[in-house]
């Protein structure tokens, strides 16, 4: 699993290979994406700052694992906004060898009325 790191905050955990991880956190939609999202009223990235993607921490891989847990135990129950709920995300590539899905938790509160565009 990698992180992706903003100025030394960890921000988002995936659950693919560091490629996948790279691609994805890099690739302009996602950029977008954490542009347009908010914590604390401030956007997640300026637009300016480097975009850090590292191997996580056993911390961060527990907060990922907790959350896909939560989500899967709330099925049959409606879904409500949560900055720690697994997002999925598709790495539109079609020449990779790589699992086309991987699962996006965030790490950090997400403004209730942001989340990612369609």
């Amino acid at each position: 699993m990698f992180t992706l790191e903003i100025d030394g905050v960890a921000i988002a955990v995936i659950n693919g290979s560091e490629e996948v991880a790279r691609d994805l956190f890099t690739c302009d939609g996602f950029k977008d994406d954490i542009q347009a999202m908010k914590t604390d009223g401030r956007p997640l990235w300026n637009g300016k700052s480097e975009l850090t993607v590292r191997a996580a921490t056993e911390e961060e891989i527990d907060v990922f694992d907790d959350a896909l847990a939560e989500d899967d135990s709330e099925e049959d129950e409606p879904f409500e906004p949560d900055a720690r709920h697994a997002q999925t995300a598709s790495n539109d590539d079609e020449d990779e060898d790589e699992e086309d899905d991987a699962d996006i938790v965030f790490l950090v509160d997400i403004d209730e009325d942001e989340g990612l565009a369609s």
